[in-house]
Formats: structure tokens, sequence, C-alpha cells
């Protein structure tokens, strides 16, 4: 039986607003021509201003788990000391990424559900001295929480420390002002707040990156920063550029303007703080610490007796709502709803009612 999902609330993929629908069905044009480069050019341009960064922005075939290895392969030597910050399942993928390349890695974790604080990270730096690296997750979309990463960037520029970020379920959807804040590079993926298919990985490269990624000691080929930074200044790809996709992301880009970069920041923290009041009202329990909850997923633990993974099949079953379960160690004990990218209120209004009469059912069992 096919089974039609008619509310998309899952961390990722989101769903599709109509124009960047219409936009994947753009006709295919010459990828080295001269107007596609003028598109590519002014397409990088914009996203320099929603990244707030006068650095450069690249826009790479893949998707935002291979923002870890550029990362790496770009900014690092065999050997250099990293400091790797868990607080969630992508962080631990993150580090497992990173131990296969014989790095000098050192692994700081703060238990799930909790954030990253700033002074913990300033101490952990004290403790490795030469670390040339710090790897963070902004927003860990395991656990519905939100690192301060405005605070933590200072306490790792001090330390003259590039810090790398992982900002897959963050950027276009949590503030980013990667300039002010001191953050050396940051990557996201276009399934998320970007509100695109799967398939993009966007790169944001500060200045005090690029000697790093002069003196990096990986081989890299389809990754080289290097290379998408010289074929940007004619608006070309390393390769064949993901055309349809970039159309997808130029539309995007295009309703994020419309709207407004700080509104849109507005939206999903207001769509978020009503969210986990209306949820709590039903007996679920924020599963992220007070004061970091993420502005576009949230991690609820719920009701005593009611079982995470039967309440995710339910609702898609009954309800054509489809939510998250828990992974890697959170599997079987949270949910997980996304309110990122193309969301209004209406839409966490049916998961809402649906989550209430699964309570009250079995309240009344």
């Amino acid at each position: 039986m096919t089974m039609v999902i008619r509310n998309l609330r899952i961390a990722g993929p989101t769903p599709l607003p109509p124009e960047v629908v219409a936009a994947l069905q753009r006709p295919m044009v010459p990828h080295r021509g001269a107007w596609f480069r003028s598109f590519v050019r002014d397409l990088l341009g914009r996203l320099r201003v929603l990244h707030q960064t006068d650095g450069e922005v690249f826009v790479l075939p893949g998707t935002g788990s291979a923002g870890w290895e550029v990362a790496i392969v770009n900014l690092l030597r065999p050997g250099d000391r990293v400091l790797l910050l868990v607080n969630g399942d992508f962080g631990e993928r993150w580090c497992r990424v990173a131990e296969r390349f014989g790095l000098d890695l050192v692994v700081r974790e703060v238990p799930f559900g909790r954030a990253v604080r700033p002074e913990a990270v300033a101490r952990w730096l004290d403790e490795s001295p030469g670390t040339r690296a710090v790897f963070l997750v902004y927003n860990e979309t395991s656990t519905g929480v939100t690192n301060p990463l405005r605070e933590i960037a200072a306490v790792v520029r001090e330390s003259g420390a590039l810090l790398a970020v992982d900002g897959v379920s963050a950027v276009a959807g949590c503030p980013l002002e990667m300039d002010a804040w001191g953050v050396d590079l940051v990557f996201s993926g276009s399934q998320k707040a970007w509100m695109c298919p799967p398939g993009l990985l966007i790169v944001a490269v500060g200045p005090r990156a690029w000697p790093a990624v002069e003196r990096a000691g990986f081989p890299r080929a389809f990754f080289d920063l290097r290379e998408y930074r010289a074929a940007a200044r004619t608006g070309d790809f390393p390769s064949t550029a993901p055309v349809s996709l970039l159309y997808a992301l130029e539309a995007a880009v295009a309703r994020i303007e419309a709207e407004g970069l700080e509104r849109v920041w507005r939206r999903h923290e207001e769509l978020a703080g009503w969210f986990r009041f209306a949820a709590s009202e039903l007996g679920f329990r924020c599963f992220a610490e007070a004061g970091f909850e993420s502005p576009t997923v949230t991690a609820l633990l719920p009701p005593a007796g009611i079982d995470p993974e039967r309440l995710v099949a339910t609702l898609e079953e009954r309800y054509g709502i489809a939510i998250n379960g828990g992974q890697g160690r959170l599997k079987g004990k949270i949910v997980r709803v996304g309110h990122m990218g193309w969301i209004e209120r209406v839409d966490l209004e049916s998961v809402c009612a649906a989550l209430q009469r699964e309570v009250g059912a079995f309240s009344g069992s």
C-alpha cells in the first residue's frame, strides 16, 4: 500500500516551496555558457550575504555529511591536533570520520541533551596546547540542542585555533553571523532549512582558513576547495555543475531574501517556542537543556507508557504525518519534530492535534 505523507515534519529532507519545485523543472543550459556563469556568480554572492560574510561561499555536489571530510582534508595535515566537541549523534559521526585520517584527535563529550559551554571549551583548549582546529556541531539534530556558537567561537579565536562548524541543520534557520562571530568554516546541506532537495553541500570559508587550506597535507581531489575557489572566479565548477539543484537553491535564496534573513530566524524561533509549549501541555518533555533548545528541530520525551517508535509509526499510518524517532544512543527514547524551512504554524498544529489524540487514546485505554 502506498503511504501518502501529507505533513513532512522530519528533520530533513524538508518540504519544497512551490517556487523551488518549479525551478527544478527549468530546462538544461550549457553549464560552461556565459548565462550560467553569470547565474552562478550572482548566486554565490547572495549566499555570502546570507552567511553574513565577506569571505567566500561555494556549492559542492554532495550531502551535508560530506562537510566533515571537506573540513578535515582542507584545513589539516596528518598528526594535527583537533579538539572535537560532541553532544549528540552527529558529533559522534564527525568523530568517526576524523578517526580515519590519522589526526591527533582530542574528543570532549558532554551529556546528550546538554549544550557545550564556552568555559569548558576554554579549559579543554588549555589542556590541549597546539590545537590547530576545533570542530563543533552548531545545531545537534539528534538531540534538539543548539550550541552557543557565538560564545564558543570567541574562545576558539582567542586560542589561535581555527573553528570549523557543522551547520547542516542550522544555516538559514538559526542565527549565523560568520564574520562577526569569528567562524572560519561552516557547511550546510540543501535539504534542511535551505528548502531544497538533498544533493548540495554549501561551504563558507573565512579569510583565516585559507592559509590552512594552502598548507593542508591530505590528498584531495573532488573536495579540494582551492579548485572551487579558482572556478568560482568565473562562475564555473571544477566538474559538471548540478544545474537543476542550483536552480532550486536560487529560488530558495530568493524566498529567504523576500522574507528577510532576520525575520526567517525569528519565525523559526517563534514556531519552535510555540510547539514546545503545546507539546508540554500534552505531557511531552523537551529533551534539550532549557535555554539551548533548537529553532529547527525539537526532541521530545513522550509521556510515560508511550513507545516513541510506535508513536512515529502511528502518526504516519493514521495521519500521514512523518516525524523522526531517536537515533544512535537515543533510538527508542525520544521523538523528533522538524520545523525548519518552509513551515507555518498550521503545520505544527496538525502535529499537535495528532499527538493529542494519541495521548488521549492511550490515557483512556
